[in-house]
């Protein structure tokens, strides 16, 4: 739910932000799918039998992908109010409360991380390309997309707060050039168009 008058709203960071909309997070998924247009399942590819990291994952708007690919998902979020929803969706799979920056998880582990509308809400991504990087098999991939996003919605909590999540607004060839500064190799960069402007970017990176 959005909300459009002119009144103050409260600014948060993801994990509070997020821990106040879980409940009404799942009313956003055909917006949110709008962004990618089939683009990023396409962009996924086989991922059968692979160890994949759904990062930022939310209520697992995902999941069901990747479930039906056929791949073996761990979700990870900030919010442990969306990780909530999330295990009562989806019983069988992984989850594990964390930050893409601070990854609570070894080195080599996973042969995909998927990180979808996450960087938004990243000042800087130098750091967790680096996280993804380490928990990522030698060769394994790393998806992300990157909405044109430059200035946050509000939005109407269940007990009708008024809040705003922070989020950054991240140019593609910026984001480019740090998965390179990050030793990623760029095999796919894919833009979602709407009225001949770019809504999101889409991105599949290879481990060197």
């Amino acid at each position: 739910m959005t909300y459009k008058d002119n009144k103050p709203s409260k600014l948060f960071k993801s994990k509070e932000g997020y821990d106040k909309y879980a409940s009404f997070y799942d009313k956003k998924n055909d917006f949110l799918d709008g962004f990618e247009k089939g683009i990023l399942q396409k962009i996924i590819g086989d991922v059968k039998g692979k160890r994949v990291l759904d990062i930022g994952c939310g209520t697992g708007r995902c999941i069901k992908t990747l479930i039906d690919k056929g791949a073996i998902i761990t979700g990870c979020d900030i919010s442990p109010e969306m990780l909530k929803i999330a295990k009562k969706k989806f019983l069988n799979v992984e989850f594990a409360e964390g930050d893409i920056e601070n990854l609570p998880f070894k080195d080599d582990c996973f042969d995909v991380v998927l990180a979808s509308f996450l960087i938004v809400h990243l000042k800087s991504l130098q750091k967790a390309f680096d996280e993804v990087y380490r928990v990522l098999k030698p060769g394994g991939i790393f998806i992300l997309t990157n909405i044109n996003q430059k200035k946050a919605p509000k939005l109407v909590t269940e007990s009708h707060e008024k809040i705003v999540i922070i989020s950054h607004y991240h140019i593609p060839e910026h984001v480019i050039s740090a998965l390179k500064e990050s030793f990623f190799e760029i095999r796919e960069e894919e833009f979602v168009y709407e009225n001949g402007i770019w809504i999101n970017q889409i991105v599949k990176a290879v481990k060197r």
